[in-house]
């Protein structure tokens, strides 16, 4: 294949690779585009026998240096840290290589927690099934190496999120009637949607007005909302989505993203409500008209 047929062939693949090692939809972007790049500058007379492996490798390689580089801006990052979120409209089907759980934004945050070549092992051999060998060529270890990692790495992912009891139109709906309570000021059936001991996190990465620290048992959380609700101009608008494969929602303010809410569900409840609201994390979303 030439390059043309190899981008859109694999661009979806190694996008998906490069935003679950870095959580950033831009870097994963430029690291996706640099990768084709690079291959496109190979000598005519270099044989390539698996282009697919070559081409995952340089991003593999990018996304480690892309980490890496941002580590020490990460230790004085301000309050909680979220991957950029990725929207897509509630009636359009996921990419398939990102309609699986491993996009969803708490098992993202999970990946955060194993090293650089610990997540790209884990990736590479758990969400995408590749076997030893080809990991081996990847990230440049041993295949013995590279169980010995997936294994340690596994081990590291025993927090995963609990599977819930709905399925995505159920969930759709358990978004929608609690935004509808918010907005009515319907507190009761807001807390019947909530865990006792739901989590609220927000991502404001110190640019604008966020919680710094996770916020802690339903009551609270359905406070900070209806306190959050108040503070909104009037011309805001709420847009239901899907964000990383799930249910979420998107504000909007004079037409422009100003926050998106994605939500984790354990059993028939929601456990878990993440916002990001740093601009630098939106700003790939596109402007309202």
């Amino acid at each position: 294949m030439d390059t043309e047929q190899l981008y859109e062939t694999y661009k979806p693949l190694l996008f998906s690779v490069a935003y679950r090692m870095t959580g950033s939809v831009m870097d994963s972007e430029d690291i996706v585009q640099e990768a084709f790049l690079t291959f496109s500058r190979l000598d005519n007379e270099k044989v390539i026998e698996n282009e697919k492996a070559y081409l995952c490798k340089i991003v593999m390689n990018s996304s480690l240096d892309k980490l890496r580089s941002a580590a020490s801006k990460r230790e004085v990052y301000t309050g909680e840290w979220l991957p950029e979120p990725i929207v897509n409209e509630a009636n359009d089907p996921s990419n398939t290589y990102l309609i699986k759980e491993s996009i969803s934004t708490a098992y993202l945050l999970l990946l955060q927690q194993l090293s650089e070549v610990e997540r790209a092992v884990f990736i590479l051999r758990e969400v995408f099934q590749y076997n030893y060998e080809e990991i081996a060529m990847i990230v440049e270890k041993s295949s013995t190496n590279c169980r010995q990692i997936y294994h340690r790495s596994k081990k590291s992912m025993t927090n995963r999120p609990k599977a819930s009891a709905l399925d995505f139109h159920s969930m759709k709906s358990s978004v929608e009637q609690f935004c509808f309570a918010l907005q009515k000021g319907n507190i009761d059936k807001m807390l019947e949607l909530l865990r006792t001991d739901a989590v609220y996190i927000a991502d404001g990465g110190g640019k604008v007005t966020a919680a710094i620290k996770p916020i802690y048992s339903a009551t609270r959380i359905v406070f900070l909302f209806t306190s959050i609700l108040k503070k909104l101009p009037e011309n805001n608008k709420i847009e239901f989505k899907v964000v990383n494969g799930s249910p979420g929602v998107v504000v909007l303010i004079d037409g422009i993203v100003a926050y998106v809410l994605s939500f984790e569900f354990e059993a028939d409840q929601i456990s878990r409500i993440y916002m990001v609201a740093n601009p630098d994390k939106l700003s790939h979303l596109l402007i309202k008209g």
